[in-house]
């Protein structure tokens, strides 16, 4: 492994399994997954990418961090850069990428660059989160890396800023969102492939709990509790009526990261998976298969994805939906229960549940969100 001048490491020791050769594709969310496979196959789609990043301020970034942060290396937050390094290892990333830490007090973490990936991770990350759980978040954008997911960041970018730029045109602002909108969704689940990728990093299940924890609510673990943080995933999905189901489409439509309760969750039920379990067997996709990756069995196995969502949720919404798909009749009265917060899954109305999460706001369009 060589670091960004081409130089060979000295790598730290370390007992974590390793997944040499390791296939992004073997940690994606299947939505994720099903996107990137569909991209690559695209004949000239790194000209093309590469092309629009030209015309985006990512060189500007680049020198922004370069002159006004400061770059982890054996002399600057070495501790960091170890934890870089094994991340590299572990996910068998050839070249280590570049790394900053900015001063800013908002813990977060992001991947930008499409050629040379850059990893940057503010100070507030870094004073909020322990060794473990820091290792969980270098991993979580050394994933992104892997990924190749700094595409997102992108088209996410150059359509944002075209919504604006054709406002004026009647509906053209309406289908450029639409697009936005559309790929903040695909975003989101890219999230959840980079969590994934943190925990094969750090292996610790507990301390990518922790850290999304503390994300949510501050360095007071004393005062916080996985269990019951989990607990809270669940009763967001499952309470409430169909009005709190419209609250939580609306809250979460801006955002480029799933809600952090969610994320957990979301980690917490793949580690329990057969698919991670083959992966810590040593049972994975590999990079050198990529090229025959079926573009159809990637998507089969996406919408089979949405389809069991469907099928397992317990949000009335999605209740609702299974409903409606098995044929059930009386489609009003089951509209004015579910309203009402009666009928299968309801648990009676919760009133407010958007608005504090409506003011989390949006945590920035890369990266994660303290990852």
């Amino acid at each position: 492994m060589t670091d960004g001048n081409g130089t060979t490491e000295h790598l730290p020791g370390r007992d974590r399994r390793r997944f040499p050769g390791i296939s992004s594709r073997a940690y994606e969310h299947p939505a994720d997954r099903s996107a990137l496979v569909a991209l690559r196959k695209l004949s000239g789609f790194d000209t093309v990418f590469k092309t629009l990043s030209g015309l985006l301020p990512e060189r500007s970034l680049r020198l922004l961090f370069l002159s006004d942060s400061v770059r982890v290396d054996d002399a600057q937050f070495a501790h960091l850069y170890a934890m870089l390094r094994d991340a590299c290892y572990i996910l068998d990333l050839e070249k280590v990428p570049a790394m900053y830490v900015t001063q800013d007090p908002k813990p977060n973490a992001m991947c930008i660059g499409l050629d040379e990936p850059v990893i940057v991770v503010t100070t507030g990350l870094v004073e909020l989160l322990d060794e473990e759980e820091m290792r969980a978040v270098i991993g979580h954008e050394v994933g992104h890396a892997l990924s190749g997911h700094a595409v997102y960041r992108t088209i996410l970018l150059f359509l944002t800023g075209l919504a604006v730029k054709v406002a004026w045109i009647p509906l053209g602002n309406v289908a450029i969102m639409a697009l936005v909108t559309a790929l903040r969704e695909w975003f989101r689940k890219s999230e959840l492939s980079a969590d994934r990728a943190g925990l094969l990093v750090g292996q610790d299940l507990q301390a990518s709990m922790r850290g999304l924890m503390k994300i949510a609510g501050g360095n007071h673990l004393h005062e916080m509790n996985v269990d019951a943080f989990l607990k809270q995933a669940d009763e967001y999905e499952s309470s409430g009526d169909l009005r709190d189901s419209v609250l939580k489409i609306l809250n979460v439509l801006p955002r480029s990261h799933p809600f952090t309760t969610v994320r957990a969750a979301e980690l917490r039920e793949w580690a329990a998976s057969r698919d991670h379990q083959r992966i810590m067997e040593g049972h994975y996709d590999r990079r050198e298969d990529d090229k025959d990756t079926s573009v159809y069995e990637s998507f089969r196995q996406s919408a089979s994805h949405y389809s069991d969502t469907v099928r397992t949720s317990k949000d009335p919404l999605m209740g609702l939906l299974r409903d409606l798909g098995d044929g059930a009749g009386d489609l009003g009265g089951k509209l004015r229960d579910r309203f009402a917060g009666r009928g299968a899954g309801g648990t009676g109305g919760t009133g407010g549940t958007g608005g504090s999460a409506n003011r989390k706001g949006d945590e920035g369009a890369t990266g994660a969100a303290g990852s």
